[in-house]
């Protein structure tokens, strides 16, 4: 598949709805996770940079998705440094996410030209991030924020895409209040790929529950 460029994956992220968001020490787990939630229709997949040695996990899931689930984009989530970012960039990562605004993140993936969602969790730091060039930012943390707050962001500014992480759920009113409100796309982890599920290897409820929220997404969008 041919790789992407930075306004190609924003779009498609736009389109798209849904990015899911995992980790786990154990590439098996990861690698049927991320087949889980292909099979169900995600195109985007946000691996999480949280243990030791992570990023050699990274790097099987990477070689197993682009022959598995070629039109997956994979990213990398939890930076908190420029460094890892240039890592994971190396290894293959399409987009990098981080939970606060990081200036020398931006600027690394400014240099590669890699689409940087920066967690926002103020008006002030949206502007900066944008002044940065993110085209998408990440709301974090959203379950805090709610949706009234992207609303208020949208009045002075439509012109800003962004992306609720960590206060979304897969109930429709929830997704509802969201995609009203005027986000981008959503960021889930546990309440779409519950430890639960993963401990029991229900893969299939992982799959089913990807492809019901982006029913829900593209039936609230044809409205």
């Amino acid at each position: 598949m041919k790789r992407l460029s930075r306004p190609e994956i924003a779009i498609k992220m736009k389109e798209s709805g849904l990015v899911p968001l995992f980790y786990n020490e154990d590439y098996a787990l990861v690698e049927k996770v991320v087949l889980a939630a292909y099979r169900g229709g995600a195109r985007f997949f946000e691996f999480t940079h949280r243990g030791e040695l992570a990023h050699e996990v990274f790097i099987d899931l990477v070689k197993f998705s682009r022959k598995e689930c070629p039109e997956m984009i994979l990213g990398v989530g939890s930076v908190a440094d420029a460094g890892t970012a240039a890592l994971y960039m190396n290894l293959g990562a399409e987009f990098v996410v981080s939970p606060a605004l990081r200036e020398d993140v931006a600027k690394v993936c400014n240099r590669r030209k890699v689409l940087y969602l920066p967690g926002c969790g103020s008006l002030t730091e949206i502007c900066q991030a944008e002044e940065l060039g993110c085209e998408i930012v990440k709301l974090f943390p959203a379950a805090v924020l709610g949706p009234d707050f992207v609303k208020a962001v949208k009045g002075p500014q439509p012109w800003t895409s962004i992306m609720p992480s960590g206060g979304v759920t897969l109930e429709k009113e929830n997704i509802t209040q969201w995609l009203d409100a005027g986000v981008t796309c959503v960021g889930m982890g546990s309440a779409l790929i519950p430890k639960e599920k993963v401990k029991k290897a229900d893969f299939k409820s992982i799959e089913n529950n990807v492809e019901k929220v982006l029913e829900i997404i593209s039936e609230i969008r044809s409205k």
